[in-house]
């Protein structure tokens, strides 16, 4: 028989206790492995390593007959199914002697794109000079498709510009890689919670204590102080209008500034004006990983009901300033008060898509990636190495995107040295990389091009209109 995941804590699942099933999801081990005879399964991608449901009936415990290959995909297993009723602070199922039956792989990919990367596909077949010329002509034309267009990260925290703890010191190179990989521009963005939050015994990020008041005003002006540091060091063109953004190329590497989090507002949406003067603030994601003024987060429990009236009144600012409008990290809630209040486009800058994502998950459903295309915005899928292997899975992850919210609304968000567990996207210089998996995978060149920086930069030039 199979179960599935609504079965868990039901009389259904009680009765199969001892019973052969089969049963599917994904599997999460403490640390990266080749093969694994004990793991966790869970309903969605983890957002990181060793990320796991807090809740003890959100997962399976596996124990396999021999050692199953990690992957990173979904897999569907068979083993005698087991209810524990004599430890409930463990978790509640167990599924013993487990066997892969099938890995589900990236089946989702939608139908146009099977269709259109068949002809690839085939070609994979042909050996020797023939494949090799065909190979290398992807080369090209991944490298012809980002070179037309202003390629941008539109998440970034490269450079190291996290540790401000380190004053001005402890930097590393930007423009060097992203010379090198043909990549224009990066919303790269300072931290403004980062003193309030941590990773617990759970594996995940959470706040600890509240901030006292200015602290996270005060810290906010420092990591500012170190991104411009990063940019004069680097040279990098600090791109403030539409037209800067429309004109910029792999070869003269550009920076936008970016906040993850309005937590340096404390409230106060005319501090809004400040930043966008003082330190050419044109991009501000609303949260982080701090339930703040503005709004909830997906991995904490609501405490306002989505977005606050502040946080309505800053996304106004933003508008007649011309900042985009980020909200990754907000609940579903948030996203719905957004989309009424804003009369620009709203970027979601780094996430994935599940079918149903998991209490206090960083995905996202197709409807609350719907909501950002009603907008005219962008999604921007991220790269975490537990949930795509490599970057053909990626490609594959974006071209489900597209399947739901269309080809105009979809970006790049490395999230670049702000992941806990890793990611496949993790220098500059795999863009081209990157191209040819999207190309191999069925998207068209053009289709490369809006992707990996057209959205983002018609969004901008909207937002500053």
């Amino acid at each position: 028989m199979q179960l599935n995941w609504n079965d868990l804590g039901s009389g259904r699942a009680d009765a199969a206790n001892d019973a052969t099933i089969e049963f599917a999801g994904f599997m999460v081990t403490p640390m990266q492995v080749g093969h694994t005879g004990h793991c966790l399964l869970v309903p969605e991608p983890p957002c990181c390593i060793g990320c796991v449901p807090r809740d003890l009936l959100g997962a399976v415990e596996v124990f396999a007959a021999s050692p199953i290959p990690v992957t990173g995909r979904r897999v569907r297993l068979t083993g005698t199914w087991r209810r524990r009723r004599d430890d409930t602070h463990h978790w509640q199922y167990q599924l013993h002697d487990a066997r892969l039956t099938e890995p589900a792989g990236w089946s989702a990919v939608g139908r146009r794109f099977v269709l259109r990367g068949a002809p690839l596909m085939c070609l994979a077949a042909v050996a020797g000079p023939q494949q090799q010329a065909v190979a290398q002509q992807r080369q090209a034309d991944a490298r012809q498709a980002i070179g037309q267009v202003a390629t941008v990260d539109i998440h970034s925290h490269a450079g190291e510009i996290l540790r401000v703890r380190y004053g001005n010191a402890g930097l590393s190179s930007v423009a060097e890689p992203m010379a090198d990989g043909g990549m224009a521009a990066v919303c790269l963005a300072i931290v403004s919670d980062s003193p309030c939050h941590r990773v617990e015994a759970d594996h995940r990020i959470h706040p600890y204590r509240s901030p006292d008041p200015g602290e996270l005003y005060a810290y906010s002006q420092r990591a500012f102080e170190r991104l411009h540091s990063l940019i004069d060091r680097d040279r990098l063109v600090v791109i403030t209008n539409a037209a800067m953004l429309a004109a910029a190329r792999g070869g003269t590497p550009s920076a936008i500034v970016a906040a993850e989090g309005g937590d340096f507002l404390e409230g106060r949406p005319e501090r809004v004006d400040e930043a966008y003067e003082r330190w050419q603030l044109r991009h501000l994601q609303l949260t982080h990983y701090r339930v703040n003024e503005l709004g909830d987060i997906q991995t904490e429990a609501p405490e306002h009901g989505g977005l606050t009236d502040a946080g309505a009144e800053v996304i106004r600012r933003c508008n007649r300033r011309g900042i985009v409008v980020d909200v990754a990290h907000g609940t579903f809630e948030l996203v719905k008060r957004a989309v009424s209040v804003t009369t620009k486009p709203l970027v979601l800058s780094h996430t994935s898509l599940s079918a149903r994502p998991g209490e206090r998950s960083r995905l996202i459903s197709p409807d609350h990636a719907r909501l950002l295309a009603q907008t005219g915005g962008v999604v921007g899928v991220w790269p975490p190495q537990s949930i795509f292997p490599d970057l053909t899975a990626m490609a594959h992850g974006m071209a489900r995107m597209v399947d739901v919210v269309g080809v105009d609304h979809v970006g790049l968000g490395s999230d670049m040295l702000g992941l806990v567990g890793g990611g496949v996207f993790n220098n500059y210089r795999q863009l081209p990389d990157l191209a040819e998996a999207m190309l191999t995978v069925g998207f068209s060149a053009g289709d490369v091009g809006k992707v990996l920086g057209g959205n983002y930069a018609r969004v901008f030039a909207a937002t500053m209109a």
